[in-house]
Parts: C-alpha cells; sequence; structure tokens
C-alpha cells in the first residue's frame, strides 16, 4: 500500500528543494488547441515505487493516450511538510485539475481546497468532503475477503497472516477483509485456519511503522513465519518487498499474496506471489481526468467507490500459482464475487468508504 511514511523532519526549511522535486512535464506541446493540465503531488514514495504513486500517474498516462490535449505533470513530496506547498504551486501555475495521492494527504488537500474554492481538486484514498475535491475510494475489503479466503484453501500448515504498515485505513481495510476470507472460510469448510496478525475486533495487529524498509517487512514477517504461517498478506507498501523476497528465497516454504499492483508486473518476486489484491487506480484517474478534460463535473457526493461490481477493485490472475490453486477453489472465489457484488455475501469494515 503506497501511502505517505509518517517520518520526523527536523530543521525543513521551506526552500525549493524543500517542495520536493521540480515539476516534471509529460507533454508534446505544439498543437494549436489549450491545453488541459492535470498536475499530481505523490507521497514520499516517489513516482516509481511499483504501487500507489505509480498507479496514480499511470493514470494521468492513461488520460493523455486517450486524448492527446492533455498536458500531464507531476511533483514527487520528500516528506509530508511538502503535501501543502507542492499543491500551492500546482494552484499558483493554475493547473486545471490537481490530483493529490494517498489518504495522508487528506487535511494538506482540503485545506488547500478551502483556500481556492474555484480549483478543481481530486484525491486518491480520501475524501475531506470538500464541494471541489473529487474523492477516488476503494472498497479493498470486498477483494481482500477473496484474498482471504484463497489463501485459507492453499495454506498447508492451517495457519495464515497479514500484517500492515500503518494502523491507518487505507491498510486496515484490506486486513479486515482478509481475515474475513478467512472465516467465511471455516465457516463454509468446517476448517479451523488461523489468520495471524490482526485482530478485526480489537483492531490490534502486527505493523511494521514505515512504508519503505524492507528489513522492517522481513522482521514482521519472519516473526509471523515463525508461529507457523506458510501464506502472508503484507499492506506495506515497498516494506512489503522484504517479504515477497524472503519468500522467493524461502523455496517455497512460505508465499505471499500482494497487494494495489499485481505483484508480477511491479515486483521481481512473481515466483512467491500466489496472486494480488488490486486496487484499480490508474482506471480511476484516467475517468476522471478524461471527464475534466471534456468539461464534465466531477461530483465530490458521491465521488468514485470501487468495488468488485465496477472492478474498482479485484483479484490479479494466479500466475506461477495458477495450476497450483484447485480447480474447486478457483470455482469458490469466483462465486464469492458474484455474491459479493450481489450483495448475497456483505463485507464489513470500520475503514470502508463512504458511499
Amino acid at each position: 500500500m503506497r501511502i505517505a511514511s509518517i517520518v520526523a523532519v527536523g530543521g525543513l526549511a521551506l526552500t525549493a528543494a524543500a517542495c520536493g522535486e521540480a515539476p516534471k512535464d509529460d507533454n508534446n506541446g505544439g498543437s494549436g488547441a489549450k491545453k488541459f493540465s492535470a498536475c499530481m503531488v505523490t507521497d514520499v514514495g516517489g513516482i516509481d515505487d511499483k504501487s500507489f504513486n505509480a498507479s496514480a500517474w499511470q493514470g494521468l498516462k492513461d488520460a493523455k493516450a486517450a486524448n492527446d490535449n492533455i498536458d500531464i505533470k507531476f511533483v514527487a513530496s520528500k516528506a509530508e511538510a511538502d503535501y501543502e506547498p507542492n499543491l500551492t504551486q500546482f494552484v499558483n501555475q493554475k493547473c486545471n485539475f490537481i490530483l493529490a495521492v494517498g489518504g495522508l494527504m487528506q487535511n494538506a488537500t482540503s485545506k488547500i481546497a478551502k483556500a481556492n474554492p474555484n480549483q478543481e481538486f481530486g484525491i486518491v484514498d480520501a475524501n475531506p468532503g470538500d464541494a471541489n475535491v473529487y474523492p477516488m475510494q476503494f472498497d479493498t475489503a470486498q477483494a481482500a475477503f477473496q484474498a482471504g479466503y484463497l489463501a485459507a484453501g492453499m495454506t498447508k500448515s492451517g495457519k495464515v497472516a497479514t500484517y500492515g504498515a500503518l494502523p491507518i485505513p487505507p491498510v486496515t481495510i484490506f486486513m479486515d477483509g482478509f481475515v474475513d476470507g478467512v472465516a467465511y472460510y471455516n465457516t463454509t469448510k468446517k476448517k479451523n485456519v488461523q489468520a495471524l496478525g490482526w485482530n478485526k475486533e480489537t483492531q490490534k495487529g502486527s505493523f511494521t511503522n514505515d512504508f519503505a524498509k524492507q528489513d522492517e517487512g522481513k522482521k514482521v514477517s519472519d516473526a509471523l513465519v515463525a508461529q507457523g504461517a506458510d501464506i502472508i498478506m503484507p499492506v506495506a507498501g515497498g516494506s512489503g518487498l522484504g517479504t515477497t523476497a524472503a519468500a522467493k528465497a524461502s523455496g517455497g516454504k512460505y508465499n505471499t499474496i500482494w497487494v494495489d499492483v499485481d505483484g508480477c508486473q511491479s515486483t521481481p518476486d512473481c515466483a512467491a506471489i500466489i496472486t494480488t489484491v488490486v486496487k484499480n487506480i490508474p482506471e480511476a484517474v484516467k475517468e476522471a481526468v478524461v471527464k475534466a478534460a471534456a468539461g464534465d463535473k466531477l461530483p465530490a457526493k458521491p465521488g468514485f467507490v470501487g468495488t468488485l461490481a465496477n472492478n474498482g477493485v479485484s483479484l490479479a490472475p494466479y500466475h506461477d500459482f495458477d495450476s497450483k490453486v484447485p480447480a474447486e477453489l478457483k470455482a469458490d472465489i469466483d462465486k464469492i464475487k458474484a455474491d459479493i457484488a450481489a450483495g448475497t455475501i456483505t463485507v464489513t469494515s470500520k475503514a470502508q468508504p463512504t458511499k
């Protein structure tokens, strides 16, 4: 999950350097028509984080591919203190649409949006409730429910696990869905698979307290493996790469489930990734920007909520594990998707976005 790490920044002068990198343009210029500018502020993970920021940037690139009258650019935040100045510089540059990436940018985005009521903003994974901010949120608990069921059906040790980076809604929503999927498997199959690393009732569990340090991810997953887990779902951004790399090196002792972007496309550890709980940020961002460029109003209410029914969230293909997942289990996963989409199965999480 690419949400900004919470870091302490001492003595940060408000200079140009403090505002992250200079905006990066990606445009062809030359057209006689007035360009529509879509400008993105990343969190501290950088534009090529293989996850969250990269997904949103892909959405902007896809929008530009659909309409070459759209100019796109981004600025990468180096610290949370950069959010407000980075958003402000794009306001000053008169960007038509300004996209904030990540739930931790909610307060900064709301503040700048209130100060600039005629400016159109978008934000991924938050809903500040401002009339000029289009929220794009994702009910990842639904697809994570499928992933938990899958893990319970694949485990050989009878123990699976999940852990997060920080106990914030865009993280815990995955964890809630995962453990509920395990519980649903136990109920329907009369089994007793244990889900380690997260207690949905108490909202307590295992965390790295960091979205970037791979050694912290490995440390947490090593502890879970020591307790017997043989499938682990990290919801920890780059920290989770410590888990996938170690799982790959284990030679099959344990495997993983990735989140956000198909791990077989975004990491080098496909051999240890059974599937990914995908958050379709690129499509949501593309659709928003293309509509805005066409002059359509992006309504703050209801905004966009990605679900299994609208393909805003999904499970990625099984890739290297396709032949290892039993046909019956695949059929169960497909039926669960249909049942959740139809409302036959209700997935709940305190962290679910409001619809």
